[in-house]
């Protein structure tokens, strides 16, 4: 189901009997509160049900004793327009994306539009046009940032300046385009940041007709806020340079799910190592030739956990609070006055692990119970995760 961005909203909404409540905060993993209280979209209380103010709510939740975080943030995907993707030809990418316990997702340039102008005007239109699009229009609830433009050379900073004027806040990967060396880019860059746009680079070699490799010293030239895919979108750059990048960058670390799976752990141990695990954010890089991954984000953060031998409510964050702060989004966190966006979790029904954390820890992808976005419920037990073994229920109100 696709829903406009202009929404009813929530009312007030009590959320009660949550076993585990993950924060999103990598400073805080693990919050020792039951009870989440929404009005109207946003987070209004979290603590103890006898320390909450639950009357008059217009909708009950009982958590059931399971598992609630923050919704999951996809930092990099190729979105068109719709819930649509031409690459694979494939309808509802998005709105099943969302039965993956991912409620945003950040675009990193609509690079997959059959015929895709790659003039200065036409980049600057379709970048405002997917914008606005989005912004309007939310496949599942999933709020969608994109009109993320691909800088083409011949760009000057006025450009940015209107880009920025009209609402974009993204710029596509730098490479993928004519933009190709570290001291060109650079310059695109700064003007970027100084209009108040947040720009990505590719890392490693070409993944599509028209993209090139990007080594290690055109990264660390360009400087760039985010480091895109750091494990290759598809193939790496060698795991020394990975690690070389980790240590002389100050950006954020994106692991994806469509990169080289050696090259993710190595790039979060390093990271552990470096004492920035604040730095790192999880996207799928998808859609993609490997496909759409509805799971990429929960199977990003089993594999980490469980091959990295990380604990699994850090891993979490990299998947919602870091992303929320890099990227300066009103959501990735459980406390007052954020989004109230949630992805409610319990053990896959026979897993060997005891717990959420340690199936997930062992490496098995936790299943996903309900969906919430802006305090709505926007799907019950995901059919693309294995079952929860237990699942939260509405035990009144009209959502």
């Amino acid at each position: 189901m696709a829903e406009a961005a202009a929404t009813a909203a929530s009312g007030k909404v009590v959320i009660r009997n949550i076993g585990l409540m993950l924060s999103g905060d990598i400073d805080q993993p693990i919050l020792q509160a039951d009870t989440i209280v929404v009005h109207d979209g946003l987070i209004t209380a979290v603590g103890k049900l006898k320390d909450c103010d639950v009357d008059g709510a217009t909708t009950v939740i009982d958590a059931k004793q399971t598992c609630v975080a923050p919704g999951l943030i996809d930092s990099h995907v190729h979105p068109v327009f719709g819930d649509w993707t031409p690459r694979q030809n494939q309808l509802g990418w998005i709105e099943s994306t969302l039965n993956g316990g991912v409620t945003t997702m950040i675009s990193a340039g609509e690079v997959h539009l059959p015929g895709r102008p790659k003039d200065i005007v036409g980049l600057k239109a379709l970048a405002i046009t997917a914008q606005r699009a989005f912004d309007n229009f939310r496949p599942g609830g999933v709020k969608v940032l994109a009109g993320a433009p691909v800088i083409e050379k011949g760009m000057v900073e006025s450009d940015f300046k209107e880009l920025a004027a009209a609402g974009v806040g993204l710029l596509g990967e730098i490479g993928l385009g004519s933009v190709k060396g570290g001291t060109e880019a650079a310059t695109m860059v700064k003007w970027a940041r100084a209009a108040g746009i947040q720009s990505t680079i590719h890392t490693g070699g070409p993944s599509i007709p028209g993209s090139g490799l990007i080594d290690k010293d055109v990264v660390l030239e360009a400087d760039a806020d985010v480091i895109g895919h750091i494990n290759g979108g598809h193939t790496s750059l060698p795991e020394a340079h990975v690690c070389e990048l980790c240590e002389k960058s100050s950006r954020a670390i994106e692991i994806v799910h469509n990169g080289n799976e050696k090259v993710a752990i190595a790039a979060a141990q390093m990271a552990l190592q470096l004492k920035c695990p604040h730095r790192v954010i999880l996207g799928t890089d998808g859609p993609a030739g490997s496909g759409v991954q509805p799971l990429g984000i929960l199977r990003m953060v089993a594999m980490l956990s469980s091959l990295a031998n990380i604990p699994a409510e850090l891993v979490f964050c990299f998947a919602t609070g870091n992303t929320a702060k890099i990227r300066k989004l009103n959501c990735g966190l459980i406390e007052v006055g954020r989004a109230a966006d949630f992805v409610f979790m319990d053990r896959a029904q026979h897993t060997a692990g005891r717990t959420l954390l340690e199936s997930v820890q062992l490496g098995d992808v936790p299943g996903v119970g309900m969906v919430m976005i802006d305090g709505i419920v926007r799907c019950g037990r995901s059919r693309n995760t294995p079952p929860a073994t237990e699942i939260p229920v509405v035990v009144s109100g009209a959502h």
